[in-house]
C-alpha cells in the first residue's frame, strides 16, 4: 500500500518492523535514544505549568522520536543539521548538550544561544546545529551549506529537518531545483505529520505525497512509515552514505504524528481539527512501544534493562533541570551588538584595493568576481 494520510490508519497495529541485519547494540541504542528524547519532552511539558518559569513557547516532538534517534547514530561531528521550529529532536540528534537546551528554554545565560533565542530558534554552533522559525529557512540554508561542502570537496553532509508545512513555501521548491541540479550533499528529512498548525495537508494540497513531487527535480525520494525506527535508521544510513559518495541529494518522507498541540504546552484539541480515531491509531503505534515489543520478543530488552534505562534518563533530566534553574540570567546587551558586527576587516581590505584603482584586477581575483 502506498503511504498516504488517507490510507495510513488502515494499517492497524504495525507489524512490519524487521530487525534482521541490525546489530543488537544498535537496536538498543535506538531504543535508549528515543526514550531519552521522550522523557525529556514529557518532563518539560509537565514542568511548564504551573511553575511558569520557562521563557518561551515550545513546539514539542512527543510521538516523533524515531527520526531523531535514527539520525543520532549516523551524523558525524562535522556534519551540519538545520531544523525548523520543532527543533528539540534535531538538536538531540546532533548530540548538542541537553542541559544547554534546558537552560535556553529558561532564558539563562548558560543556554545554547545565551538564553536569547528560546526553543524554536535555538542553535549550537559548537556542534553545528541551527534552527529557526522561518518556514523553509532550514531548507534554504542547508542547501547553501551543502554547496560549500561540495566545492570544498569534503565528505560533510548537510541535513535539513522540517514538516510537510514547509512544502507550502516557494523557497522549498527553489531549493529542490538547485540541490538537484547541482547534485549537492544534502539530505532533506520531511516528518510529514499531516497538520501545519491546525491546517490539514489534504485541505492545502491536492496530494500529501511530497516524495513523488520532488523526484522531477533530480532529488531521490523515499517514503517510510516514520514510527518504524529500524527502517528509519536503515534508510537514513543508506542515504547519508550515498551523499558522502557524491550521489546526492535525497529526501526521506517519514509519515509520523505529533501527539501534543502545535505549540504548547496548552492543549489545542478544542479546535477539533484532527480526524476521528487518528490520535488513537498513532498512540497505539508509538515508536518506542513498537521497537520495545520487537526487542522483548528477541530477548534483547528485559524488565531490568528497561528499569536501568529509565533511571539513567530520570537522573539526566533532573540534572538538566538543576543546571537550568541554578544558572544566571544573561546580562543586558545592547540591541545593536546582538545584531551587527562593526568590524569588517576583509571587506575594508578589498574595498581599499578597489579604490586605489591600479589594484582593481587584484580585487576582482580576491573577491572571486566575474567581469565587472
Amino acid at each position: 500500500m502506498e503511504l498516504s494520510h488517507r490510507t495510513i490508519t488502515q494499517i492497524g497495529h504495525y507489524r512490519d518492523m524487521d530487525l534482521t541485519g541490525t546489530a543488537p547494540d544498535t537496536l538498543l541504542k535506538l531504543y535508549f535514544q528515543m526514550l531519552r528524547l521522550r522523557r525529556t519532552e514529557e518532563a518539560l511539558h509537565q514542568e511548564y505549568h504551573p511553575a511558569d518559569e520557562m521563557r518561551c513557547p515550545i513546539h514539542f516532538c512527543i510521538g516523533q522520536e524515531a527520526i531523531p534517534a535514527a539520525l543520532s547514530l549516523h551524523v558525524r561531528p562535522d556534519d551540519f543539521i538545520f531544523s525548523h521550529h520543532r527543533s528539540h529532536g534535531y538538536y538531540f540528534a546532533k548530540g548538542s548538550p541537553l542541559r544547554e537546551l534546558f537552560a535556553e528554554i529558561y532564558g539563562k545565560a548558560t543556554g545554547a544561544s545565551g538564553g536569547k533565542a528560546g526553543s524554536q530558534d535555538i542553535s549550537h554552533s559548537d556542534t553545528n546545529f541551527y534552527s529557526g522559525a522561518i518556514l523553509a529557512g532550514a531548507v534554504s540554508i542547508a542547501v547553501g551549506a551543502a554547496f560549500g561542502f561540495k566545492h570544498k570537496r569534503t565528505k560533510q553532509v548537510s541535513i535539513s529537518g522540517f514538516g510537510e508545512g514547509c512544502t507550502d513555501e516557494g523557497a522549498f521548491w527553489e531549493a529542490m531545483n538547485y540541490a538537484g541540479k547541482q547534485k549537492l550533499p544534502v539530505l532533506f528529512v520531511c516528518e510529514n505529520n499531516r497538520y501545519a498548525t491546525f491546517s490539514d495537508q489534504l485541505k492545502r494540497q491536492a496530494d500529501d505525497n511530497v516524495s513523488a513531487r520532488v523526484r522531477p527535480f533530480g532529488v531521490r525520494a523515499t517514503q517510510i512509515f516514520g514510527n518504524d525506527t529500524v527502517l528509519a535508521h536503515r534508510t537514513i544510513g543508506a542515504e547519508i552514505e550515498r551523499l558522502r559518495n557524491g550521489d546526492g541529494p535525497a529526501l526521506i518522507e517519514a509519515y509520523t504524528y505529533r501527539w501534543n498541540s502545535h505549540v504548547g504546552p496548552e492543549d489545542d484539541s478544542a479546535n477539533a481539527y484532527r480526524q476521528p480515531g487518528e490520535m488513537e491509531f498513532w498512540k497505539a503505534n508509538c515508536p518506542i512501544v513498537l521497537l520495545g515489543e520487537k526487542l522483548r520478543a528477541a530477548g534483547l530488552l528485559t524488565d531490568a534493562l528497561s528499569a536501568r534505562y529509565e533511571a539513567e534518563v530520570a537522573a539526566e533530566v533532573a540534572a538538566n533541570f538543576k543546571f537550568a534553574k541554578e544558572s544566571p540570567f544573561p546580562t543586558d546587551t545592547h540591541w545593536r551588538q546582538m545584531n551587527y558586527a562593526d568590524a569588517s576587516p576583509l571587506a575594508d581590505r578589498l574595498l581599499g584595493v578597489a579604490t586605489r584603482g591600479a589594484g582593481f584586477d587584484q580585487y576582482q581575483d580576491e573577491a572571486k568576481l566575474g567581469p565587472y
